[in-house]
């Protein structure tokens, strides 16, 4: 279990509620489904997405079960998508313990997944208001899968540009970030300025820690990431690093791409290539310039406690070895 919210038990609190609302929302009678979503739930994740929705609803009227059933939502949402993401790409670790497609196979995964999307607009159903809740949590849906769908279309794309890239993680990633406080702005009845800061905040939170997450790929250890390093560029998926290094030294780094499988030595040599490129740095500095926009917003906020929780939260969450 993750202990990243131990320094804030205001925080840590509500969170477990919001798990144990997500555990009870998950009852069923097939009880692979719902012991899968149970264990997902207690993998060791830092909640970080329903807990800005609770952060950004302690700006303005705060309702403690509609907070908890925004957050469920917005966790369960994510959930859903681990858990298809780790079906295509045949996934067979996360967070260093083994996937639902891993362990029961592919079919039971696609419905461990699309059962808890269910979950998710069964509860915006009886909690939402229509202007605010369903109509932006759709669409916010349906840009993250695109985002998605972006990513797997990319695969093994030698000439994915910078731009096609952060298109890509905005989607897949910054928009959950972003979902995630405003919609806690929102539905305490926040101004539309405040929401559309919480948006801002959240967009750029989020493309800085994917872009600090797709660097790890490149730097760290299996145990520090949970996960087999280099996975992304073994399976295609190249991110931020590789494709700045690719613009300092195409044709050699192109060269070393040149195939439809990498062993182990491979993989060591091109991630030497991007290092030797200067695709780490330059990651560096662009995860720096969406971290300093959200500090800029974030101290735009009202003051309060929560302000600052949030300030040094965003700190963490930018700080991570690389």
């Amino acid at each position: 279990m993750s202990k990243f919210w131990i320094d804030y038990p205001i925080i840590d609190k509500e969170i477990e509620k919001v798990k144990k609302q997500i555990a009870q929302n998950a009852k069923c009678k097939d009880k692979i489904i719902e012991n899968s979503i149970l264990e997902l739930l207690e993998s060791g994740g830092k909640m970080l997405r329903p807990a800005f929705t609770i952060i950004a609803s302690k700006f303005g009227e705060y309702n403690e079960e509609r907070a908890h059933a925004f957050a469920s939502v917005i966790e369960m949402f994510h959930m859903a998508t681990l858990v298809h993401d780790d079906i295509i790409d045949e996934a067979e670790f996360r967070r260093g313990k083994e996937t639902i497609q891993s362990r029961y196979g592919k079919n039971y995964a696609v419905y461990i997944g699309d059962y808890l999307f269910c979950l998710c607009f069964r509860i915006l159903a009886t909690t939402s208001s229509i202007e605010r809740g369903i109509d932006v949590d759709t669409k916010v849906m349906s840009r993250i899968c695109m985002g998605e769908i972006e990513q797997l279309n990319s695969r093994y794309d030698k000439d994915v540009s910078v731009k096609d890239y952060l298109k890509r993680i905005s989607g897949k990633t910054a928009e959950l970030f972003s979902l995630s406080l405003y919609i806690g702005a929102a539905e305490s009845l926040c101004d539309k300025k405040t929401c559309r800061l919480f948006w801002n905040i959240g967009h750029n939170i989020g493309m800085a820690f994917q872009i600090l997450d797709d660097i790890l790929d490149y730097t760290a250890t299996d145990e520090e990431i949970g996960k087999k390093s280099g996975k992304d560029l073994e399976d295609g998926i190249y991110t931020l690093p590789l494709i700045l290094a690719m613009k300092n030294n195409h044709k050699e780094i192109k060269e070393a791409l040149d195939k439809d499988r990498y062993n182990e030595e491979e993989i060591k040599g091109i991630i030497k290539l991007v290092r030797d490129n200067g695709g780490i740095e330059e990651s560096i500095k662009m995860a720096e310039k969406y971290s300093k926009k959200a500090f800029r917003d974030i101290n735009k906020l009202p003051d309060n406690e929560y302000k600052q929780i949030l300030i040094e939260v965003t700190e963490k969450l930018i700080s991570r070895k690389y």
